[in-house]
């Protein structure tokens, strides 16, 4: 019998003719859309407000409705120019991926019910411990994204170092970690004081001699330290700690060794990326954004541990209503490793372009970000009156206008003054942030799209900009 909510096959064909269509010429237009919109988005956000809808209309209205109005001012996060924050991809094949595995809707985080699927699953993830360095045994789960995966971690760790009693747990992170870190451990019932914010030295990366005393005075003070979460590639600057010095110091002190890698982990892919994020495999559990460093689409991350078990302890609960659960080794419940139960099939938006592309098209994807990044740094460093923040370590420049005819006390009102105007052109968009008391601009080079001609275009702009700006700021 006919669903109601169940297309024919010729209407279903019809609908998908009408979303390649529309899909189709939004990819061609990338490169000629703006950047990101200028100005509020108020008056678009009121007039798609709407009450529920009591009749339908076509899909082709509706698709006119999404692409001709509310993806009207957006930051352009899909375009070459974006090169503000940490990029995300939205590779096609992966897009497809996520189609298909959404069309076949099937269950998987239960491997009773799904056992091809999970084991496609999990052959990506024990890819990326191989990316890592990581063991044979070891293992982790795909979730929505860096924080998510943090949160386990944190909660992983929590179980292992300190048990139920876990008052006087202290996690230790950098000035320049990321915000998840703190959230994730809030979530995981430690105030705001259980973490301590660790200096940085003058290349953004955790002061370890101040963290071992930072130790030595918690461990006086009646405290528990568990936990030091490593940066292997900042958001600020890209900069990566000395990992092998601080695994040392784990080790040492009976320690879990948490690595942000979300942004710079899969640069192990390559040569130079390898070398600089050498200790990575020393560390008890590893965060990756494959949406970031693989070019995927938002809402895919990675968690991996050393040791499943460690997961395991953590998240596993039974219920009488759940299928027998696998105790036999290399099957894995992922709910048992992760705190959802209900989730879509992730594996196939990465097992898809990795299996059609192969590793080594990515490995030489992110080479060329590193070299458009070092590009970018060295003609930064030929322009007058522009400072580089640090020989970039993987793929942001940290910088600012340092006019020396301005005062000190303007520096940063003009260098966000220079960043607005910039992405007035809407050619590329960037982003800044605080280091110290400065306010610095960045680059950011991990969109597959971008090229060095786009970076160019930056680098046009904001010689524009800055030849005419002094004169408002006194100079």
């Amino acid at each position: 019998m006919p669903q109601p909510l169940d297309p024919s096959m010729p209407a279903f064909r019809t609908l998908l003719d009408q979303a390649f269509e529309r899909i189709a010429a939004h990819i061609d237009s990338l490169p000629t859309q703006p950047a990101g919109y200028v100005g509020d988005g108020d008056d678009l956000a009121d007039a798609l407000r709407e009450d529920w809808p009591k009749e339908p209309i076509p899909f082709d209205a509706a698709l006119e409705l999404f692409f001709g109005k509310a993806l009207s001012k957006t930051y352009n996060t899909a375009g070459p120019g974006y090169l503000a924050y940490i990029p995300g991809g939205g590779l096609v094949h992966a897009a497809l991926g996520d189609f298909i595995a959404q069309m076949v809707n099937r269950y998987s985080t239960v491997w009773l019910a799904a056992p091809g699927l999970v084991q496609l699953e999990t052959n990506v993830l024990r890819w990326f411990c191989r990316v890592v360095g990581f063991p044979e045994r070891a293992l982790g789960l795909l979730c929505s994204g860096g924080s998510l995966a943090t949160l386990s971690a944190v909660v992983s760790a929590r179980e292992k170092m300190l048990g139920s009693d876990f008052s006087r747990g202290m996690i230790y992170t950098s000035d320049q970690g990321h915000h998840c870190i703190g959230k994730a451990a809030r979530i995981a019932g430690f105030p705001v004081e259980r973490v301590r914010v660790v200096p940085s030295d003058d290349a953004f990366r955790i002061n370890c001699d101040r963290l071992a005393e930072m130790i030595e005075e918690d461990l006086r003070d009646g405290f528990r330290p568990f936990m030091i979460a490593a940066n292997a590639g900042t958001t600020n600057t890209g900069a990566i700690d000395d990992l092998p010095r601080l695994a040392q110091m784990a080790k040492e002190r009976k320690l879990w060794f948490h690595v942000d890698a979300a942004y710079g982990g899969f640069f192990a892919l390559t040569r130079r990326g390898k070398q600089r994020l050498r200790g990575m495999n020393m560390a008890d559990s590893i965060v990756l954004d494959p949406h970031k460093g693989l070019f995927l689409p938002y809402g895919t991350g990675c968690l991996l541990v050393r040791d499943p078990s460690d997961l395991e302890r953590a998240h596993a609960l039974s219920a009488e209503y759940m299928p027998p659960m696998q105790v036999e080794d290399g099957r894995y419940d992922f709910c048992q490793m992760g705190p959802e139960l209900s989730r879509d099939y992730r594996g196939l938006r990465l097992w898809l372009p990795l299996k059609t592309l192969g590793f080594e098209a990515f490995a030489n994807a992110l080479d060329d970000k590193l070299d458009i990044a070092e590009y970018a740094a060295e003609e930064l460093s030929r322009m007058d009156d522009f400072e580089v923040l640090g020989e970039p370590q993987l793929s942001v420049v940290a910088f600012r206008w340092n006019d020396r005819r301005l005062p000190k006390s303007s520096l940063n009102a003009a260098n966000k003054e220079v960043q607005r105007r910039v992405n007035a052109r809407q050619r590329v968009m960037l982003t800044g942030t605080m280091l110290g008391d400065r306010y610095v601009l960045r680059i950011c080079v991990l969109h597959l799209r971008t090229d060095r001609a786009r970076v160019a275009m930056a680098l046009e702009d904001l010689h524009s900009v800055a030849s005419t700006l002094a004169n408002d700021f006194g100079a």
